[in-house]
């Protein structure tokens, strides 16, 4: 058997757990989230946003607290992430912007399907894509507290728009486009801190073989 298959055959010992099936809650909801936005029912599709956000806050304080962390939940959480914040910003790209803060929004993209190949081309020579670091994690509260923001009060076709309460606090363009900024920056940050832990990976592996 390859290494890789092993790999794959390994995640599924003790799969079962209450973290796991919360991150199957969350990426079945990224598509019902973004056919709502799409389709213009902002409110709901904002409550399950939230739903998702809270989804990833729960698994693994219950993994931890549970001891119900398992290989399959080291694997499923980040991809739950990465699928969540790349429909995020293709609903975004899609609805929102036409100018430069699309491209910045791209970003996003890139990082994330970097991050997929890296942990592809682990998977593929029988290791594990490195668990997320501290950075890893503040980029990815920061994404969902500022785009949850930016998707509610975020201009003219935003979740709340047509709240009269939330009138006042709808977003200037600055202010969207310095969350979008910071957001951009701290995600290529925790890139960049990932990048020690997969040159060693590799490295070892490369030793081992010898």
């Amino acid at each position: 058997m390859s290494k890789f298959n092993e790999n794959v055959k390994d995640l599924f010992d003790n799969w079962n757990t209450i973290p796991n099936w919360l991150c199957f809650l969350r990426i079945a909801l990224i598509p019902v989230f973004a056919t709502l936005f799409i389709k213009g029912s902002y409110i709901p599709a904002f409550i399950l946003m939230i739903v998702a956000a809270l989804t990833d806050l729960l698994d693994g304080k219950i993994a931890r607290k549970f001891n119900m962390v398992s290989n399959l939940g080291k694997i499923l959480d980040p991809i739950a992430d990465k699928l969540s914040q790349i429909a995020i910003v293709v609903i975004l790209i899609v609805k929102y912007w036409d100018g430069y803060l699309k491209y910045i929004l791209f970003l996003f993209i890139v990082k994330e399907l970097l991050m997929v190949l890296g942990g592809a081309l682990l998977m593929a020579k029988g290791m594990r894509p490195v668990a997320a670091e501290m950075w890893g994690k503040v980029a990815t509260t920061v994404f969902y507290v500022f785009m949850i923001i930016i998707i509610a009060l975020g201009g003219e076709g935003c979740a709340l728009y047509d709240v009269a309460f939330f009138k006042p606090f709808i977003l200037p363009e600055w202010l969207i486009t310095a969350m979008v900024v910071i957001s951009a920056l701290l995600a290529f940050v925790s890139l960049f801190g990932y990048a020690p832990g997969f040159i060693r990976q590799l490295k070892e592996n490369k030793a081992n073989k010898k």
